[in-house]
Order: structure tokens, then C-alpha cells, then sequence
């Protein structure tokens, strides 16, 4: 039977992935890769990002664990494991050729336009490796994909070292029973000790680089704690009657975790590490799959349609944020509040029309969604 919280709980988040982008895109708290922000006074619209940050994209991750569990109850490795290239590494890779050099282009443009790179750098670079360049500099939110692929790589390790499923009842006669809920919000040191696994850069002012943008040591945490764990069914019983309280720890933590680090850069190594950022990103992980699985595992037209569609939302939709979203920000005077709110509906209409395009032109919908002709 499908789960219908899990099909609902994922894509929610991707909408809460498009808000964060539109808000982090105009930030000024010096995170990388934004256009920057308005004045040198405080923007507590920001706020929005301190909120989200510590949690949505681990979250999606734990998912990911989970849906795979499923997955491989009902497809043989190999079957399954082709599905997954084709659905994140074609998008990843030639995707980046077909599609994102377009984001790519406005991200130069960003790079320029803030300082991060110089005006001109391009300039006598033939086009040819200029395509090449704005392809790779399009990545942009495609890490996710390509570290879910890369963890779904491991996992067929992983599962034959577990060929037997030892470990994974193990865990939940461990996490499944009337005390399970308690080692469950223990397990929030895996969550905390993922985090110290972050480079910490020479000088504060320095980007943080790759690896601290794919934490892929981080994020193979709650994939495989999804895997193990949160794909028992008693695991999901326990959160779901226990959501209110843990939404509640989880709202006071994040309270206190805003209004004391407003103005740093929530994304530095050592803000991600701090026991508070941990606990609050933990406490939201687990009260948000408690309160989808206690009130939303339920489908209707609109949610079914999202559960098919929010892959693709999140595929194409940095395209509309950073092509509006800088040509607003250089060429217009418009007052700040217009350009979040244009920025906003735009991302939350134009995704889904650029979306629809392209799963009907053949080949590019393979190229950029990873779908395969019906």
C-alpha cells in the first residue's frame, strides 16, 4: 500500500526548497552565490532561512532512504538501480547541457555582478568551453541529485553487506519498541557528529568550496538512518503520536537558534556545527515526518499531481530565480517587496509551465527529467 505522508511530506519540502531559493537569492548575510540584498540594514525576511536551512534538505535525504527501502521490496537491484541513473545522473550530467547552461549563464552574470568574479572574465574564451563553463557553473541545486545518486551506489554495498537484514531488524526491535522513541531523538549525535565533518575555511571571509556545498558525509547520515530506521513501520507509529511534542521542542530550539545568530551566515561550518543548529534540524526532521504521518497520509488530484511533478519542479526551477531574479535586481527600480513577490509567483507558476514543456518534447525529457517515453 503507498504512503501517501511520504508522497506528501516530499513534496512539500520542494516547495519549501522554491521559497528558501527566492528569499537566499536577494540575501545579505554574505551567503554565496546570491545576488546580495538591499542596504546594509537587517532584511528579517531572511529569517526564513535561518528556519529552513538546518533541516529541509537532510530531510529530503532521510526520505530518500526510506522510498528505497521500499524500492528494493519490490525491484531487483539491478532494475532499480538503472531507474536511478536515469532519473539523477542523465539529469545531472547531460541535462547540464541540454538546460542548465542557462542558469549557468545567469550565475556568471551573478559571480560578476557581486564581485565574486571579475566583469569581462569570459571575455576570449571561445564558445564552445564558454558553453562548457556555464553548463558546469549550472549545477546549481543539482548537488542533490548527484549525492543521492552517489548514496544510491553505495546502497547496493551496503545492502549486500546486510544481505540478510540482520541489522535492519536489529533496528527495529532497537528504535520500533514503547522506548524506541527516545533512542530515536538520540540518534541526533549522528546528526551532530555528520555536521563536524565540514571544512572549516582558513579565513571567515573565504567560500566554503565544494565539499562543504555536498556534505556528502553529512547527508549519507540521514539517507541511511531512512534505510535502517524510519522505513519500520512502528518507528513511523511512534513519531506520528509523539508529533506535537516534538514539533514543539523543535519550534522553541529553532526560536532561540534565530533570534541568537541573526546576521551570521547560517551556512559556515561552524554555525552548522553548533550543538543548537543540530537540535533544532534534528527535532524538525522528526516532527515533520511524525505530523505528515499522524495528519497527511491522504491523496487527492492536486497531491497526487505534485507527487508526480515536484521532481521536475525542482529540476527546472533555479532557471526562473536566477535569470528574473538578477534581470529585476540590475535592470529595474522596483522596491524590495515587488521583487520578492514577483519573484515568488513566478517561481511558483513558471516552474510547473516550464516543467510541463519539457515532458513532452521527446529525448529532452530524458536529457533533463530522467523520464522515459510512457
Amino acid at each position: 500500500m503507498r504512503k501517501h505522508w511520504l508522497d506528501n511530506l516530499r513534496w512539500v519540502t520542494v516547495l519549501l526548497v522554491l521559497l528558501y531559493h527566492v528569499v537566499y537569492f536577494y540575501n545579505n548575510k554574505g551567503v554565496f552565490g546570491g545576488i546580495g540584498g538591499f542596504g546594509n540594514g537587517p532584511q528579517y525576511q531572511d529569517a526564513v532561512m535561518y528556519i529552513l536551512y538546518p533541516w529541509f534538505m537532510p530531510l529530503l535525504f532521510l526520505l530518500a532512504g526510506i522510498s528505497a527501502r521500499y524500492a528494493l521490496e519490490k525491484y531487483d537491484a539491478k532494475t532499480w538501480f538503472r531507474a536511478r541513473t536515469r532519473k539523477l545522473l542523465v539529469p545531472a550530467t547531460i541535462g547540464l547541457l541540454v538546460f542548465h547552461w542557462m542558469v549557468g549563464y545567469f550565475n556568471t552574470a551573478v559571480a560578476a555582478s557581486t564581485g565574486a568574479a571579475s566583469t569581462g572574465a569570459l571575455d576570449g574564451v571561445p564558445g564552445v568551453a564558454r558553453f562548457f563553463m556555464w553548463s558546469v557553473s549550472g549545477t546549481g541545486p543539482l548537488w542533490f541529485i548527484q549525492d543521492l545518486w552517489l548514496f544510491s551506489l553505495l546502497l547496493l554495498l551496503v545492502r549486500k553487506l546486510d544481505g540478510r537484514n540482520r541489522l535492519y531488524e536489529a533496528c527495529g526491535r532497537a528504535f520500533g519498541g514503547k522506548a524506541g522513541i527516545v533512542w530515536v531523538i538520540l540518534l541526533g549525535v549522528l546528526f551532530w557528529l555528520g555536521e563536524q565533518t565540514l571544512i572549516q575555511q582558513p579565513r571567515p571571509e573565504s567560500p566554503d568550496g565544494l565539499y562543504n556545498l555536498y556534505k556528502p558525509l553529512f547527508y549519507l547520515i540521514p539517507f541511511l538512518l531512512g534505510w535502517f530506521v524510519f522505513a519500520h513501520e512502528g518507528v513511523q507509529e511512534a513519531l506520528g503520536k509523539n508529533w506535537i511534542p516534538l514539533m514543539a521542542c523543535a519550534v522553541a530550539a529553532g526560536i532561540i537558534l534565530v533570534v541568537t545568530t541573526f546576521g551570521q551566515d547560517y551556512t559556515a561550518p561552524a554555525y552548522l556545527s553548533s550543538p543548537l543548529n543540530c537540535l533544532y534540524g534534528w527535532l524538525m526532521c522528526l516532527a515533520m515526518t511524525g505530523w505528515f504521518k499522524a495528519r497527511f497520509d491522504c491523496t487527492g488530484p492536486f497531491a497526487a499531481y505534485m507527487t508526480r511533478s515536484s521532481f521536475g519542479l525542482y529540476i527546472v526551477h533555479y532557471l526562473v530565480i536566477a535569470s528574473l531574479g538578477y534581470m529585476m535586481k540590475q535592470y529595474t527600480q522596483l522596491p524590495p517587496v515587488a521583487m520578492y513577490l514577483i519573484l515568488t509567483v513566478a517561481v511558483f507558476t513558471l516552474s510547473p509551465l516550464i516543467y510541463e514543456a519539457i515532458r513532452r518534447i521527446p529525448f529532452v525529457r530524458w536529457c533533463v527529467l530522467g523520464e522515459k517515453r510512457k
